[in-house]
């Protein structure tokens, strides 16, 4: 730790990523990336003749990819603000909304990346724990003066609530801004988006590397009201002014406008998802209800530690949180079908052998 390093960066407890292994043959089922490639179009666009062009800074405001994101949502292009990722998105709206606010009220049992972006932006946090069912209760995040943050599914818990819960809450507290962060809201969940024009109090996050199969682009954006879209553009042109670069913006727009390549890919994860949780049920896990491109799984026999480490020690890496409430389960992303045999065949393997 240098001498030269801020107050801040002295605090951080950075947000740890899963793994990202190098070695070839894995079945790599920890960091919920869609099994399936890009739309073709989308990787068409790869090998088109954008050279040239790269000497050129891109279009700050991005409006071709902010039109296709208002076609996909059926919002205006005035609704919608871009970025590199919606952990990017997320960022600037902490910096946007809530830094030097009141305290923000988010699951206790959720994406790490929230409490990080506390401590980064100096934003009080107020943890709102999840029922004992694991679900988001919004009955909970009443009252008070913050905003609200949660991820509709949750992670890492797949669990959705419905569009008619966040719509009371919408209603019930008009002074407070409503973040629902919908990174897997594709495979199962109802979008709040919407309500968009209806509430001036929410702001709705996604992002195309989940169900459009594009992770490794960073492209995420924001839904809302224009005064809202405003204060996100005001934060970014305060710190880059050009996010999103040429070939992101041309292959998100392509990827976007495949709409049967997305629905497609979307509902073979969702039909994978079901027949894996009635095949882990059949071993005897417990299966949380999934809206999501994972399940979050507990074995009453076995502990989610040693699953781990037998499923990795067989090249089939899931994830595990050695944290309080969750350290006995492990998400598992929903991979290939012959991937998630392979999943089931070795958990079968170690639960018999335990």
């Amino acid at each position: 730790m240098s001498r030269f390093w801020s107050d801040v960066a002295r605090r951080l407890s950075p947000y740890v990523p899963g793994e990202q292994p190098r070695r070839a043959g894995l079945v790599k089922l920890n960091t919920n990336e869609n099994p399936y490639p890009p739309s073709p179009r989308a990787l068409a666009v790869l090998s088109s003749d954008i050279g040239p062009s790269l000497r050129l800074y891109p279009d700050p405001n991005s409006l071709r990819l902010k039109a296709a994101v208002a076609r996909s949502t059926g919002l205006d292009r005035a609704n919608v603000f871009v970025g590199n990722g919606s952990d990017e998105v997320l960022a600037l709206g902490f910096l946007a909304f809530f830094t030097g606010g009141p305290a923000l009220r988010f699951p206790d049992v959720t994406y790490s990346f929230y409490p990080v972006y506390c401590q980064l932006f100096g934003v009080e946090a107020e943890r709102i724990a999840l029922a004992d069912d694991f679900r988001v209760d919004l009955r909970r995040y009443r009252g008070g003066q913050g905003g609200v943050l949660f991820p509709n599914p949750n992670a890492p818990t797949g669990i959705a609530v419905s569009r008619d819960e966040i719509e009371a809450l919408l209603r019930e507290e008009p002074g407070r801004l409503v973040v629902v962060d919908e990174a897997y809201v594709d495979f199962g969940a109802e979008s709040a988006a919407a309500l968009v024009p209806r509430f001036e109090n929410l702001l709705v996050v996604q992002t195309l590397s989940k169900s459009r199969s594009l992770a490794g682009l960073r492209v995420g954006y924001a839904l809302g009201q224009p005064d809202l879209i405003a204060a996100l553009d005001r934060v970014k042109n305060s710190f880059n002014s050009y996010p999103i670069d040429r070939v992101a913006e041309r292959v998100a727009v392509a990827a976007l406008d495949d709409d049967a390549y997305f629905r497609e890919c979307r509902d073979r994860i969702v039909a994978t998802r079901t027949q894996t949780t009635s095949r882990l049920e059949a071993l005897g896990f417990e299966v949380l209800p999934s809206s999501a491109n994972f399940v979050f799984v507990h074995h009453p026999r076995v502990e989610a530690s040693q699953l781990f480490e037998r499923l990795r020690a067989r090249d089939i890496l899931v994830r595990y949180f050695e944290q309080p409430r969750i350290d006995r389960h492990l998400r598992i992303t929903i991979g290939t079908e012959e991937e998630m045999l392979r999943l089931v065949s070795a958990l079968d393997e170690i639960v018999r052998a335990a």
